[in-house]
């Protein structure tokens, strides 16, 4: 158990700087190989924390709670930075499709989660 704990922080953090230091805005340091590389090692890292998060068991009530309060506070987090990209992308007459099939693909997400939760009970 442990051993998975810190191989899903592990994985969590790789993630999180590739992501990083994909924002090359300027292409100064990156070359174009490097970065599609970095693509698609992005890609790979993300399936790899998907599949932690798809595996995770609730062993009792209080992992179960945890489980819940971090899902929540994931999707507040996601949820507040794409409502707040739309509504400035928006003023600025620059809307960008993928902004909002993200928050739309979140909201559905998160409705599929509560109907499978009932219907499974």
């Amino acid at each position: 158990m442990k051993n998975n704990f810190i191989s899903e922080i592990a994985v969590s953090i790789i993630l999180l700087t590739l992501t990083v230091l994909l924002l090359n805005p300027l292409n100064l340091w990156m070359p174009r190989e490097a970065h599609m590389g970095m693509i698609v090692a992005l890609a790979v890292f993300f399936i790899l924390f998907a599949s932690f998060i798809w595996r995770e068991k609730s062993i009792d009530e209080r992992e179960a709670l945890h489980r819940n309060i971090s899902g929540r506070w994931a999707y507040l987090a996601g949820t507040t930075i794409a409502v707040t990209g739309v509504v400035v992308q928006s003023l600025q007459h620059t809307l960008n499709m993928w902004l909002v099939l993200s928050l739309v693909a979140m909201i559905l997400g998160k409705v599929v989660g509560l109907v499978y939760g009932k219907l499974k009970k």
